[in-house]
């Protein structure tokens, strides 16, 4: 990471310095549409995975990042298992 020049510094000591008017903002209170994860970063840990050759070339085919494709998959398979869990909660049985 570079390091900030001085102007920089000067500049983010001036907006930390900075009163912020909250009087015309509207409190939030439901949240019921809010993205998450759209600005918070889970931390990365690295695993040791065995995926069959075609998958990996499947990835692979797609260009770029494919561990993060994997991460994605899995993500999603994994909001999809809540999800159906929570509903099956939700419905009683």
């Amino acid at each position: 990471m570079k390091k900030l020049a001085a102007t920089q510094k000067l500049d983010i000591a001036a907006i930390a310095d900075a009163t912020i008017d909250f009087s015309e903002m509207s409190e939030v209170r439901d949240w019921s549409d809010a993205e998450v994860s759209r600005f918070y970063r889970p931390q990365k840990r690295p695993a040791t995975i065995r995926l069959d050759d075609d998958l990996i070339d499947w990835l692979k085919s797609y260009g770029r990042g494919y561990q993060t494709r994997v991460n994605l998959l899995l993500r999603h398979a994994m909001e999809a298992t809540r999800r159906a869990a929570s509903k099956d909660r939700g419905s009683g049985g």
